[in-house]
């Protein structure tokens, strides 16, 4: 493995901007100082005027294998997250075979040992059914980033409304739940009362069937739960300005036993959208009123919500055509949520500090990822250069996604990521790809 001096970068780390070198050295940060010197076989690399950030770990994707894989595969997908500086990934277990136990979740962490370009790890499902096989994942709870549970509609047989398995997992768990929350029966009342009204749906009714209410009644009762047991409970993906009644911004987050994400389309686009996207921007939980945009921004900035995530859900061209409800859910955006974030930056609406902090110190805090997260010595090297002066526009021809499109096709951001390092390994530079090193599983400081 080459080893690299990156010299007089900006760093963004841990709440302040400095200037001053890196080296890395097999594969880690070994220093960080001004005026670093080093005799022998290294790569010098000039980042002046660049912002070097920790990579960015998205602990919610959907990479689609196995099974999905004419909509994307890890291979394809980690590929895309690297060039948009997300350097580790936590993937969900609604692929096909539904990962259950852990020897079909064995099979995904084969796979990305073959053929991620990024660190990865994989969520283990649960259903109505596996409760107790699910719970086998405590034995390797240094190794399982955590317990996925969908108490909302989902793909395939996951979707879990029997209380006595929410209850025996949410007891007897001890690692890090992460909940899909919105009401199953709010959801259908929603719908079949607009569908006796309108008769044919738009992608404009989707907030108005998966509402407000759905979402929170059901993020109430994840926490009721998780506060019976002291359960260590993540919600994800939250899109209204009510549920952010039930997070607190007071306690350290390391402190938290429960937890909160955002995604990166919630914070993006309001319903306004749907009239010029259509299903493009469907996915769940929906985009909903502009009020719900600006009460998750202020939440984010004040810490009530934890973490920026992208729910990365990729689907064909075909999928998301014809009519609202025969479109699939789910958007393609791990290439571009850093760069999403930096255009945020620079209509001065988040500090760079805070996009370090939310995507990369927070997610490696929230869940004990070991030695990732910071850019610090001794930790594995996952960098992400850029250059906040030179623009990047999306178009067909630079995106990665095997599904060939995105709903940012067009946008025109103020950055460019210029490298990505994985381990060390400089994955990405100015567009070019270095497939020589595959990413590695990350692992978790659990006591």
């Amino acid at each position: 493995m080459q080893n690299y001096l990156l010299k007089n970068c900006l760093l963004v780390n841990e709440g302040s901007i400095k200037a001053t070198d890196v080296l890395v050295k097999n594969g880690r940060i070994e220093k960080i100082a001004p005026g670093i010197t080093i005799e022998g076989a290294i790569i010098e690399i000039n980042a002046e005027g660049k912002h070097l950030f920790p990579g960015v770990i998205d602990d919610q994707v959907h990479f689609r294998e196995p099974g999905l894989t004419h909509k994307a595969s890890i291979y394809t997908e980690a590929k895309a997250a690297v060039a948009g500086g997300v350097t580790s990934f936590m993937e969900m277990p609604n692929t096909v075979p539904n990962a259950l136990n852990l020897d079909l979740l064995e099979d995904k962490y084969t796979i990305a040992a073959n053929t991620s370009l990024a660190n990865y790890s994989f969520f283990m499902g649960t259903s109505n059914a596996s409760a107790d096989d699910t719970l086998k994942a405590n034995l390797h709870k240094d190794k399982i980033c955590g317990i996925k549970i969908f108490m909302g509609a989902s793909t395939g047989n996951m979707l879990v409304d029997n209380f006595n398995t929410l209850d025996k997992v949410f007891r007897e768990s001890e690692m890090l739940i992460a909940t899909h929350c919105e009401s199953e029966s709010i959801i259908k009342s929603n719908y079949d009362k607009l569908k006796a009204e309108k008769g044919e749906l738009s992608p404009a009714d989707h907030p108005l069937i998966r509402s407000v209410d759905a979402c929170y009644e059901s993020s109430l009762m994840a926490i009721q739960i998780a506060r019976q047991y002291n359960t260590r409970l993540h919600i994800l993906h939250i899109s209204t300005a009510k549920e952010l009644e039930l997070f607190g911004n007071m306690m350290p987050l390391k402190e938290k036993r429960i937890t909160s994400e955002v995604c990166v389309h919630h914070l993006h686009f309001t319903a306004d959208d749907y009239a010029t996207l259509g299903n493009r921007i469907k996915c769940n939980p929906a985009i909903k009123a502009k009020e719900n945009k600006e009460g998750l921004w202020q939440a984010l900035l004040d810490d009530r919500l934890d973490i920026i995530a992208t729910d990365h859900a990729p689907h064909t061209w075909e999928e998301k055509q014809g009519n609202y409800e025969h479109a699939h859910a789910g958007l393609p955006l791990v290439q571009h949520p850093f760069l999403l974030m930096l255009h945020y930056a620079k209509e001065g609406r988040i500090s760079l500090e805070k996009i370090a902090q939310k995507m990369s110190h927070a997610v490696a805090d929230c869940f004990q990822i070991k030695e990732r997260g910071y850019v610090r010595e001794g930790y594995f090297a996952d960098l992400v250069l850029v250059d906040l002066n030179k623009q990047h526009t999306v178009s067909k021809e630079n995106l990665l996604y095997k599904c060939g499109w995105s709903p940012l096709e067009g946008f025109t951001f103020p950055a460019t990521i210029s490298h990505t390092f994985v381990n060390g390994h400089l994955v990405y530079e100015n567009g070019v790809i270095n497939e020589s090193h595959k990413g590695q599983r990350l692992l978790f400081d659990r006591n």
